[in-house]
Protein backbone atom coordinates (compact mmCIF):
# COMPACT_ATOMS: atom_id res chain seq x y z
CA UNK A 1 0.00 0.00 0.00
CA UNK A 2 2.85 2.60 0.74
CA UNK A 3 2.86 5.84 2.74
CA UNK A 4 -0.92 6.99 3.82
CA UNK A 5 -1.64 10.20 6.20
CA UNK A 6 -4.09 10.22 8.62
CA UNK A 7 -7.19 10.59 6.25
CA UNK A 8 -5.79 7.66 3.99
CA UNK A 9 -4.64 9.99 1.27
CA UNK A 10 -1.44 9.23 -0.42
CA UNK A 11 0.65 11.46 -2.00
CA UNK A 12 -0.22 11.16 -5.76
CA UNK A 13 -4.01 11.77 -4.31
CA UNK A 14 -2.62 15.37 -3.95
CA UNK A 15 -2.93 17.86 -6.95
CA UNK A 16 0.86 18.93 -7.59
CA UNK A 17 1.57 22.47 -8.93
CA UNK A 18 4.89 22.37 -11.08
CA UNK A 19 8.17 24.06 -9.84
CA UNK A 20 9.97 26.33 -11.76
CA UNK A 21 13.79 27.99 -10.99
CA UNK A 22 14.02 31.42 -12.09
CA UNK A 23 17.54 33.01 -12.27
CA UNK A 24 17.99 36.63 -11.90
CA UNK A 25 21.33 37.50 -12.79
CA UNK A 26 22.82 40.96 -12.01
CA UNK A 27 25.82 43.14 -12.94
CA UNK A 28 27.05 45.52 -14.01
CA UNK A 29 26.85 46.72 -17.95
CA UNK A 30 29.53 48.37 -19.78
CA UNK A 31 27.96 52.24 -18.71
CA UNK A 32 28.54 51.06 -15.01
CA UNK A 33 24.57 50.52 -14.35
CA UNK A 34 22.89 47.90 -12.65
CA UNK A 35 21.48 45.02 -14.90
CA UNK A 36 19.72 42.53 -15.01
CA UNK A 37 20.24 39.24 -17.63
CA UNK A 38 17.24 38.58 -19.43
CA UNK A 39 16.17 36.86 -22.65
CA UNK A 40 13.78 36.74 -25.58
CA UNK A 41 10.58 33.94 -24.74
CA UNK A 42 8.09 32.65 -27.48
CA UNK A 43 4.98 31.60 -26.95
CA UNK A 44 1.90 33.23 -25.94
CA UNK A 45 2.38 31.94 -22.27
CA UNK A 46 5.46 34.60 -22.35
CA UNK A 47 3.10 37.60 -23.94
CA UNK A 48 6.38 38.16 -26.34
CA UNK A 49 7.66 39.60 -23.10
CA UNK A 50 11.62 39.39 -22.14
CA UNK A 51 12.20 36.71 -19.20
CA UNK A 52 14.61 35.99 -16.44
CA UNK A 53 16.18 32.50 -17.38
CA UNK A 54 14.48 30.11 -15.62
CA UNK A 55 13.06 26.49 -16.41
CA UNK A 56 10.95 23.98 -14.38
CA UNK A 57 12.44 21.59 -12.21
CA UNK A 58 12.70 17.83 -13.34
CA UNK A 59 10.98 15.80 -10.54
CA UNK A 60 11.37 12.35 -12.73
CA UNK A 61 14.78 12.35 -11.55
CA UNK A 62 17.54 13.63 -8.66
CA UNK A 63 17.69 17.06 -9.77
CA UNK A 64 18.00 19.63 -7.19
CA UNK A 65 16.83 23.04 -7.58
CA UNK A 66 20.72 23.99 -7.70
CA UNK A 67 21.15 21.95 -10.88
CA UNK A 68 17.74 23.31 -12.27
CA UNK A 69 19.39 27.05 -11.62
CA UNK A 70 22.47 26.21 -13.19
CA UNK A 71 20.72 24.42 -16.27
CA UNK A 72 18.85 27.58 -16.95
CA UNK A 73 22.11 29.68 -16.49
CA UNK A 74 23.78 27.40 -19.18
CA UNK A 75 21.05 26.84 -21.69
CA UNK A 76 19.22 30.21 -21.54
CA UNK A 77 21.90 32.61 -21.40
CA UNK A 78 24.80 30.53 -21.83
CA UNK A 79 26.29 31.48 -18.69
CA UNK A 80 28.31 28.87 -16.65
CA UNK A 81 30.62 28.32 -13.51
CA UNK A 82 27.84 30.67 -10.91
CA UNK A 83 26.52 29.54 -7.94
CA UNK A 84 23.00 31.20 -7.36
CA UNK A 85 21.52 31.76 -4.22
CA UNK A 86 17.90 30.80 -3.12
CA UNK A 87 16.33 34.39 -3.06
CA UNK A 88 12.63 33.34 -1.98
CA UNK A 89 9.29 31.45 -3.75
CA UNK A 90 7.11 33.15 -5.90
CA UNK A 91 3.35 31.19 -5.27
CA UNK A 92 0.68 33.70 -6.61
CA UNK A 93 -1.53 31.31 -8.08
CA UNK A 94 -2.01 33.63 -11.57
CA UNK A 95 1.65 34.11 -12.12
CA UNK A 96 2.11 31.87 -14.64
CA UNK A 97 -1.21 31.73 -17.54
CA UNK A 98 -0.20 27.68 -18.45
CA UNK A 99 -1.50 26.84 -14.50
CA UNK A 100 -0.18 26.30 -10.80
CA UNK A 101 3.67 27.03 -11.08
CA UNK A 102 5.40 27.79 -7.82
CA UNK A 103 9.12 30.01 -8.99
CA UNK A 104 12.14 29.36 -6.64
CA UNK A 105 13.52 32.28 -7.84
CA UNK A 106 17.58 32.26 -7.45
CA UNK A 107 20.15 35.54 -7.70
CA UNK A 108 23.35 36.26 -8.28
CA UNK A 109 25.62 39.49 -8.83
CA UNK A 110 28.69 38.86 -10.16
CA UNK A 111 31.10 41.33 -12.58
CA UNK A 112 30.05 42.06 -16.21
CA UNK A 113 34.03 40.41 -16.86
CA UNK A 114 32.71 36.83 -16.06
CA UNK A 115 29.50 36.89 -18.68
CA UNK A 116 30.80 38.72 -21.32
CA UNK A 117 29.79 35.81 -23.44
CA UNK A 118 26.40 35.84 -22.36
CA UNK A 119 23.65 35.45 -24.83
CA UNK A 120 21.21 37.33 -23.21
CA UNK A 121 20.72 40.62 -22.29
CA UNK A 122 21.28 43.62 -20.29
CA UNK A 123 18.10 45.05 -19.11
CA UNK A 124 19.15 48.42 -16.66
CA UNK A 125 17.74 48.48 -13.64
CA UNK A 126 17.62 52.10 -12.79
CA UNK A 127 15.64 53.10 -9.65
CA UNK A 128 15.18 49.30 -8.83
CA UNK A 129 12.91 49.19 -12.10
CA UNK A 130 13.08 47.89 -15.54
CA UNK A 131 12.56 49.81 -19.30
CA UNK A 132 10.33 47.47 -20.02
CA UNK A 133 7.58 44.82 -18.62
CA UNK A 134 8.78 41.01 -17.90
CA UNK A 135 6.93 38.17 -18.71
CA UNK A 136 5.11 36.02 -15.51
CA UNK A 137 5.79 38.17 -12.10
CA UNK A 138 9.71 38.47 -12.85
CA UNK A 139 9.33 41.95 -12.23
CA UNK A 140 8.38 41.16 -8.89
CA UNK A 141 11.58 39.02 -9.07
CA UNK A 142 13.86 41.91 -10.29
CA UNK A 143 12.36 44.05 -7.56
CA UNK A 144 13.29 41.32 -4.73
CA UNK A 145 16.72 40.62 -6.12
CA UNK A 146 17.84 44.39 -6.67
CA UNK A 147 16.88 44.67 -2.45
CA UNK A 148 18.92 41.76 -1.92
CA UNK A 149 21.38 43.47 -4.12
CA UNK A 150 21.04 46.55 -1.87
CA UNK A 151 20.88 45.27 1.60
CA UNK A 152 24.41 43.18 0.65
CA UNK A 153 26.26 46.51 -0.41
CA UNK A 154 24.70 48.60 2.79
CA UNK A 155 26.97 45.78 4.80
CA UNK A 156 29.79 45.33 3.60
CA UNK A 157 32.12 46.98 0.96
CA UNK A 158 31.44 45.37 -2.36
CA UNK A 159 30.92 42.08 -1.34
CA UNK A 160 30.48 40.69 -5.05
CA UNK A 161 34.03 42.13 -5.59
CA UNK A 162 32.42 43.95 -8.60
CA UNK A 163 35.44 46.79 -8.44
CA UNK A 164 38.13 44.00 -9.20
CA UNK A 165 40.64 43.04 -7.01
CA UNK A 166 42.26 46.30 -6.62
CA UNK A 167 40.44 49.37 -6.99
CA UNK A 168 40.65 53.45 -5.55
CA UNK A 169 38.08 54.46 -3.09
CA UNK A 170 36.30 56.83 -6.00
CA UNK A 171 35.69 53.51 -7.97
CA UNK A 172 34.40 51.58 -4.91
CA UNK A 173 32.22 54.50 -4.10
CA UNK A 174 31.09 54.28 -8.22
CA UNK A 175 30.35 50.41 -8.01
CA UNK A 176 28.18 50.99 -4.50
CA UNK A 177 25.99 54.02 -5.79
CA UNK A 178 25.55 52.06 -9.02
CA UNK A 179 24.25 49.19 -6.33
CA UNK A 180 22.66 51.11 -4.13
CA UNK A 181 20.86 52.97 -6.75
CA UNK A 182 21.68 56.39 -5.25
CA UNK A 183 24.29 58.80 -4.84
CA UNK A 184 26.64 58.91 -1.51
CA UNK A 185 28.37 61.74 0.15
CA UNK A 186 32.16 61.19 -0.08
CA UNK A 187 33.45 61.47 2.96
CA UNK A 188 30.39 59.50 5.23
CA UNK A 189 31.23 56.60 2.38
CA UNK A 190 34.61 56.24 3.02
CA UNK A 191 34.31 56.26 6.97
CA UNK A 192 31.75 53.34 5.84
CA UNK A 193 34.12 51.28 4.21
CA UNK A 194 37.18 52.07 5.93
CA UNK A 195 37.41 49.25 7.96
CA UNK A 196 36.65 46.92 5.67
CA UNK A 197 39.86 46.93 3.59
CA UNK A 198 43.16 46.99 2.87
CA UNK A 199 45.77 49.52 1.53
CA UNK A 200 47.46 48.22 -1.08
CA UNK A 201 50.38 50.42 -0.92
CA UNK A 202 50.05 51.31 -4.67
CA UNK A 203 48.74 54.26 -6.38
CA UNK A 204 46.79 55.07 -9.86
CA UNK A 205 47.05 57.97 -11.49
CA UNK A 206 43.73 59.56 -12.23
CA UNK A 207 42.62 62.00 -14.73
CA UNK A 208 43.12 65.15 -12.55
CA UNK A 209 44.65 65.40 -9.18
CA UNK A 210 47.07 63.55 -7.57
CA UNK A 211 47.51 59.97 -8.26
CA UNK A 212 45.09 58.04 -6.01
CA UNK A 213 45.98 54.92 -3.42
CA UNK A 214 44.53 51.61 -3.92
CA UNK A 215 42.59 49.24 -1.70
CA UNK A 216 41.47 45.33 -1.91
CA UNK A 217 39.19 43.82 0.51
CA UNK A 218 40.75 41.76 3.16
Amino acid sequence: MGWTDEHGRRLTDYDRPSVAVDVALLTLDAGGRLAVVVHERTGAHARGLPALPGTFLHVDGAETLRDAALRALRDKVGVTGREPEQLRVFDDPARDPRGRVLSVAHVDLVGHDRIEDTTGVLAPVEGGTLPYPLAYDHDLVVAHAVRWARDRYAAAPDPAGLAGEEFTLLELQGVHEAVEGRRLQKDTFRRRVADGLVETGHVRAGTVGKPARTFRRP
